[in-house]
């Protein structure tokens, strides 16, 4: 990798908004990666802890990472623009898929801090995130080609017909707008030409009943998926 990664959006609120959603730690887990508690991980709390308050910079509308990546904000007609550059990479070659996977990161977290912002400013949220092979119809619906920031879309996630507007479009993520589901966002990365993709669904405004009711249908829409692969390799080692 020869350039340094910049992450651009503009984001329809004033600077100060902005700010305060990237300085409150209590809406930072409204829009930063997944909800996770325990394990060797540890928690995202710890992780905002991490990332936003341990060992960085803070200046007028910048944020001086402690891994050398920044944050800057400037105010824009229609919004502010928020830019998140990377550290320059290593000349590494076991640091370099590293470095990409933070940066697919980035594009993730500053695209829900967009649409948290923008969509669901004072709202709680709940996250699903599911890793694996993906369910046919999701998969149609991320290799679509027609389907660039802005378009309207309609297709079957999670047993049922659901439909919205693209949110963005990366190399190699998909961002949609979900209507039926309370104005959720669902991201779609895929690494490469696999068929392992991640799917991390945000949910805000919903209560615990409905919360566990999608988490749920994602879950067992997901797995079927990976039972009916696990059975079709099982009959083809039969066969042969």
């Amino acid at each position: 990798m020869s350039e340094t990664p910049r992450i651009r959006v503009t984001i329809a609120a004033p600077v100060s908004e902005v700010w305060s959603a990237l300085r409150d730690k209590d809406r930072i887990r409204h829009w930063h990666g997944w909800e996770f508690d325990g394990g060797p991980d540890g928690s995202l709390d710890q992780e905002i802890d991490l990332i936003y308050f341990t060992d960085v910079t803070v200046g007028e509308h910048r944020i001086d990472l402690n891994g050398g990546d920044t944050i800057d904000l400037e105010q824009v007609e229609g919004g502010t623009r928020v830019t998140l550059t990377r550290a320059a990479p290593e000349d590494d070659p076991d640091w370099a898929r590293y470095y990409d996977e933070i940066t697919e990161g980035w594009i993730t977290f500053i695209h829900q801090l967009q649409f948290a912002v923008e969509r669901h400013p004072r709202a709680a949220r709940r996250t699903v995130l599911l890793r694996g092979k993906a369910p046919s119809a999701l998969a149609a619906i991320s290799d679509d080609p027609r389907l660039r920031a802005g378009a309207p879309y309609e297709g079957s996630l999670a047993g049922g017909i659901a439909g919205g507007r693209v949110w963005f479009r990366s190399d190699h993520q998909l961002g949609l707008t979900v209507s039926e589901w309370n104005d959720a966002l669902l991201v779609l990365h895929r690494d490469g030409d696999g068929d392992v993709m991640m799917a991390l669904l945000s949910l805000y405004g919903v209560d615990e009943d409905r919360f566990s009711e999608l988490r749920d249908r994602w879950r067992e829409w997901w797995h079927a998926t990976d039972a009916r692969v696990g059975a079709a390799q099982g009959q083809s080692s039969n066969e042969s």
